[in-house]
């Protein structure tokens, strides 16, 4: 049985989120935000922040500022504001692989799908970890983050980037997400997008955001890729 949307991909490139992707680090994010919230006397729920992942950490100070304040934060507000939410990041400690995310990128390695990191992250104690986690899976010059974005997700720019040092059209990518906004972003960059469930945001919220496909879990979906990749050679 054929996928929706399978037979219009000629895959060659996977761009995949980092946060709640490759790592288990959502839980630390939304701790992080939610103590400099408050600390600022901000009103906010904790879980509020998983619906902000893949936003630029200026995109979220905003939105704190305008809900309080009725103006978004200056740029020297924000720069100091998220070295604080970053700095409690930190302190937490470094967050866990996501189990099986080294399983499915040796499958897209092994199978000759280039990998392109596209995150909203400016996170360097997370950034700086790739390379020693997940040898020779991103590759120089095939990350985009936020220092390198001026919209974060759900604007598509961030995955268009992707593409663009991928060096491939829409209809040869595909996008790895666990969130709304990430969802949302590849969609709007016309790629056929994979949700994953790593954390507490609903299956029908990635639905809802126009998710292809939603798994379960890494695990289920590292169990499913090989399957997929045949799908979609299947119908080149």
């Amino acid at each position: 049985m054929k996928t929706a949307g399978v037979n219009h991909i000629d895959l060659k490139a996977a761009l995949i989120d980092m946060d709640g992707v490759l790592y288990d680090s959502m839980r630390n994010h939304t701790a992080a935000w939610y103590r400099m919230a408050t600390e600022m006397g901000i009103d906010c729920c904790r879980e509020e922040f998983y619906l902000y992942e893949g936003m630029t950490g200026a995109a979220t100070i905003d939105i704190l500022f305008n809900r309080a304040y009725g103006h978004p934060a200056t740029p020297d507000e924000a720069r100091v504001l998220y070295a604080r939410k970053a700095q409690y990041f930190a302190e937490q400690g470094k967050p866990v692989m996501m189990p099986d995310a080294d399983r499915m990128l040796a499958t897209l390695r092994d199978s000759g799908i280039m990998r392109v990191l596209v995150t909203g992250s400016g996170q360097q104690s997370i950034l700086d970890r790739l390379d020693s986690d997940y040898p020779g899976i991103f590759l120089p010059g095939k990350r985009v983050t936020a220092h390198n974005v001026t919209h974060g997700k759900p604007n598509p720019e961030p995955y268009l980037k992707g593409m663009e040092m991928a060096g491939c059209a829409a209809t040869e990518c595909i996008v790895i997400e666990n969130a709304p906004l990430g969802v949302q972003a590849g969609k709007a960059a016309g790629c056929f997008t994979v949700a994953v469930t790593t954390g507490p945001i609903p299956r029908e919220r990635l639905v809802e955001s126009g998710a292809d496909i939603v798994y379960g879990s890494m695990t289920e979906f590292a169990d499913a890729l090989p399957h997929l990749i045949s799908l979609f050679r299947e119908n080149d």
